[in-house]
């Protein structure tokens, strides 16, 4: 998660605006490993809390070989990102990506489930946007060369979109289309999903006034707030993502095209407007009841998704940003999540 990341407010002046199932085939839920902090726990003790609680699968934001160790044999599904500051050397050297491929893929390849490689978080739009595509090219060589098929993608912010009210009329903004545009191609011809970072949280909290709390905490007992050509939303997840849905089919990607929510959640603390751990714990645990059921745009079709983040992170930015962790860094619980529900 950026910490400027610039978030839509999902309203409109006539009312509210409103993943893919994983690669091995479960419906489990997975959980982003930040380790922006000073106290936490060594990898191999973060490896066991995920298995011990049933966390299926793990995103990480860069490259770290002690992790990596870490997580052989564990069966955890990883996702692994690059550096931002690492694409332009991506982008312009295929010998960088081919040694970044022999440095962190091929020595774990045997004993380590990669999922996705996840070249860039949030760079689009920006002046490294026009970066991605080639690094996702220079990375999928030196993986192909390496005899490795791991899909490459990358992550971006809701801030890609423009029109995103109703959720039909979802479409990339001016800045985004071209760089995305030619990404979303590259992957749907390979069948590979684009992951998005999905935040309720931030349009509840820069308009609590238009944005109802049931409705942004996916409460079962929120009241259905758009009907779009006969699609029904009751959550603001639903809407954010399928916002993007019909972004990625306007933009050549068509309904065969997925979706993986790479960062969501709620914050537990920070100050800010409805920060709290009653309701922290209330998004997350509906979140991982909801997800295998899809979206109104795509019913049925689990989405994969992962939790932002396993840790409160004491060296990030201060405020919301410290306490979006499911735990503390002595592995205590800062609330339960019932990660079990998920395959129900």
């Amino acid at each position: 998660m950026a910490a400027k990341t610039i978030v839509p407010l999902w309203v409109s002046t006539c009312g509210l605006l409103l993943l893919c199932s994983s690669l091995s085939g479960v419906n489990g839920i997975g959980v982003n490993y930040g380790m922006i902090g000073n106290d936490l726990p060594s990898p191999d003790k973060v490896v066991a809390l995920y298995k011990s609680h049933n966390i299926t699968d793990v995103r990480l934001f860069h490259p770290d070989t002690s992790v990596l160790e870490a997580l052989r044999g564990s069966g955890l599904g990883v996702v692994l990102g690059t550096l931002n500051e690492d694409l332009h050397a991506l982008a312009s050297d295929a010998s960088f990506a081919a040694s970044w491929v022999q440095s962190y893929v091929q020595p774990f390849a045997g004993s380590v489930n990669f999922s996705y490689i996840n070249a860039g978080n949030e760079v689009i739009p920006g002046e490294a946007a026009a970066l991605v595509l080639p690094a996702m090219q220079n990375l999928e060589a030196a993986l192909q060369a390496a005899g490795l098929s791991v899909p490459v993608t990358t992550a971006v912010a809701t801030s890609v979109l423009g029109p995103s009210y109703p959720p039909s009329q979802g479409a990339f903004s001016e800045a985004s289309l071209p760089s995305v545009g030619p990404i979303v191609s590259f992957l749907t011809s390979r069948g590979t999903p684009l992951l998005v970072n999905v935040y309720p949280y931030f349009a509840y909290s820069a308009d609590p006034s238009s944005v109802p709390l049931d409705y942004a905490l996916l409460s079962s007992s929120a009241a259905v707030a758009v009907t779009d050509n006969g699609a029904e939303y009751a959550n603001l997840f639903d809407a954010i993502l399928d916002a993007v849905y019909a972004a990625v089919e306007k933009a050549g990607g068509g309904a065969s095209m997925e979706l993986v929510v790479s960062e969501t959640g709620w914050p537990s603390g920070g100050g800010g407007y409805g920060a709290s751990v009653e309701n922290a714990a209330a998004y997350v645990n509906n979140l991982v009841r909801h997800v295998g059921r899809g979206t109104p745009r795509r019913p049925g079709k689990a989405v994969e998704t992962y939790i932002f983040a396993i840790f409160n992170e004491n060296q990030k930015p201060e405020g919301v940003e410290q306490h979006f962790g499911l735990f503390q860094p002595d592995m205590s619980e800062v609330y339960h999540v019932d990660f079990s529900a998920a395959s129900s």
